[in-house]
């Protein structure tokens, strides 16, 4: 994951958080994807609406779904975003 979203969206900032452990037992995690939160901070963001960025996130990683991922939340922000959290 951190190699396709650094390779497609440049972020300065990527953190990538594996939640897979806290669900275990459910009907997804029988087929082996996992449930992962990504927080990515790019200016390829800049005018983009929320929807935008988490539907440029997902096609960045894309090849995974649904055998490697079948949960991800995504905090994608602009640099100036972050910085004023």
């Amino acid at each position: 994951m951190d190699a396709l979203l650094r390779a497609e969206l440049a972020p300065s900032q990527l953190t990538v958080r594996d939640d897979s452990a806290l669900h275990a037992g459910h009907p997804g995690a029988a087929s082996g994807g996992g449930h992962y939160h990504v927080t990515i901070v790019s200016e390829r963001f800049a005018g983009a609406s929320r929807v935008a960025r988490h539907r440029m996130v997902y096609d960045a990683l894309r090849s995974l779904f649904p055998m490697r991922i079948h949960a991800l939340a995504v905090s994608a922000f602009t640099e100036q975003e972050y910085s004023a959290q």
